[in-house]
């Protein structure tokens, strides 16, 4: 038997971040919304646990323990008194070390799909404490669709959403740590008072009407200039996608990517030629939100 399990990318609407804490983390106030780029994590019963990948940026994944999808897979096992020998496939559409959550996904999915494998019967409280164990992001990874999430990102109230916002993702040449965009963020507001990160009523709102002129004035990412200290020329892809007419542009996240709101699926068309075209970024994406958590696909 093997199961697959389909699982989104992710953009912050908005990234708030609150002051170092005492164990190395900040308070966020994170407003995820999945969009419509899947990676697929497929488990199968095998001699060990092994980790395999594929698509375009393969290479730049781990394929021992340190992967996510296989620390999900040894965490589910663990807890239900089995071994977790399982081989993990994925098939990976998310940049990798892009500020979407291409590994946070590939956790949630291997965890579903393990799950669904053996039949654990997990809870989602118990799947969703599992992803809270394994990253910040993973369970946003599980659940899709729209979230704000508080802590570390990892305390989830979902939100209603109005409508489709339609998007251009732009890669960039190389990725970028996380931990490392953190740091940065930190030596830039060394000094200054950082206020409590709260999510703002005016993005909530124009989330929930579906209205992109409302979501585009109140999109807001407080790592940007910290990944723009250390990725300068993301300004150059920024303008880019702005001069060919988004209604706003952001990095996703701690970058790289880039992400540019549309006002429709034409616009954004026209948007990622522009791009492909100004020489600034690698690849170009067109994707839209909010799409479903991870899924099982097939099971068989």
């Amino acid at each position: 038997m093997s199961v697959t399990v389909r699982v989104p990318a992710k953009v912050n609407v908005q990234l708030a971040v609150g002051a170092a804490r005492p164990d190395g983390f900040h308070d966020l106030a994170n407003v995820f919304l999945a969009v419509g780029l899947y990676d697929e994590v497929t488990v199968a019963p095998a001699q060990e646990l092994r980790v395999t990948c594929e698509g375009p940026d393969a290479a730049h994944v781990p394929l021992d323990r340190t992967n996510l999808a296989a620390r999900a897979a040894i965490a589910l096992a663990e807890r239900h008194g089995r071994s977790p020998d399982v081989h993990l496939h994925i098939a990976k559409d998310i940049p990798v070390a892009g500020g979407m959550a291409g590994g946070s996904a590939d956790g949630a999915g291997a965890l579903l799909a393990c799950d669904t494998l053996w039949g654990t019967g997990a809870s989602r409280e118990e799947l969703l404490e599992i992803c809270a164990e394994l990253g910040s992001d993973v369970p946003f990874s599980l659940v899709g669709g729209a979230a704000l999430g508080v802590g570390r990102g990892e305390q989830l109230t979902a939100l209603e959403v109005g409508g489709t916002f339609h998007w251009v993702f732009a890669t960039a040449g190389r990725g970028l740590s996380t931990p490392a965009v953190f740091r940065e963020f930190d030596r830039l507001a060394e000094g200054r008072d950082i206020p409590e990160p709260v999510a703002s009523r005016a993005l909530l709102d124009a989330l929930g009407k579906g209205d992109p002129d409302a979501l585009a004035a109140a999109v807001s990412n407080d790592l940007q200039p910290a990944t723009l200290s250390l990725f300068p020329e993301l300004a150059r892809t920024l303008a880019a996608g702005e001069e060919a007419g988004a209604l706003t542009s952001l990095v996703s996240g701690s970058g790289p990517t880039t992400a540019f709101l549309a006002r429709d699926p034409d616009a954004a068309e026209r948007i990622a030629q522009a791009l492909r075209a100004s020489g600034t970024c690698g690849s170009v994406r067109t994707a839209s939100g909010p799409a479903p958590g991870a899924t099982v696909v097939t099971a068989f």
